[in-house]
């Protein structure tokens, strides 16, 4: 089913929050916390889709190929690190919180609008993943009118 076709309002008003969100925080982190969050929950499409939008924006393949495996890789800055273990906590453990460590931790590398910004993006993501997971949207399908056919990854 193509969700954004049975409800085009829903899908702008989830879409718009989230350009206005990206706008609080460098573009580079927000891709990465996006690969990651559908990583972990196992969104071939969105994770096609923003590994294309990452490329374009500039990230480096052997980055991307690393998010996966980010705590063991010394390819992502403290800040990136903070972003994506904040990622891990609010998708796979939304039900326990964030530690006190993890709090300051996040803080120490973002301002206050940058961290609600960061806590937005992963519940967005999420909620794309959900939306994806369930009406399970082709891969690419959708690479030409977004542009990210220019990414070149086939």
């Amino acid at each position: 089913m193509n969700y954004s076709a049975v409800a085009p309002k829903w899908s702008m008003d989830l879409a718009g929050i989230g350009r206005a969100v990206k706008e609080a925080v460098d573009g580079p982190i927000l891709h990465l916390v996006d690969i990651r969050a559908s990583q972990l929950n196992q969104c071939t499409f969105c994770v096609d889709m923003h590994s294309k939008e990452a490329k374009i924006a500039g990230e480096g393949e052997l980055k991307l190929y690393h998010i996966a495996a980010w705590p063991e890789s010394n390819l992502f800055s403290e800040r990136e690190r903070a972003a994506l273990a904040l990622t891990e906590q609010l998708t796979l453990r939304p039900n326990q919180g964030v530690s006190d460590e993890l709090y300051n931790s996040v803080l120490k590398h973002f301002s206050e609008k940058e961290f609600v910004a960061l806590v937005y993006t992963i519940g967005m993501i999420n909620a794309w993943n959900r939306l994806s997971i369930t009406f399970r949207p082709t891969p690419g399908a959708f690479d030409k009118m977004l542009g990210l056919d220019r990414a070149g990854l086939s």
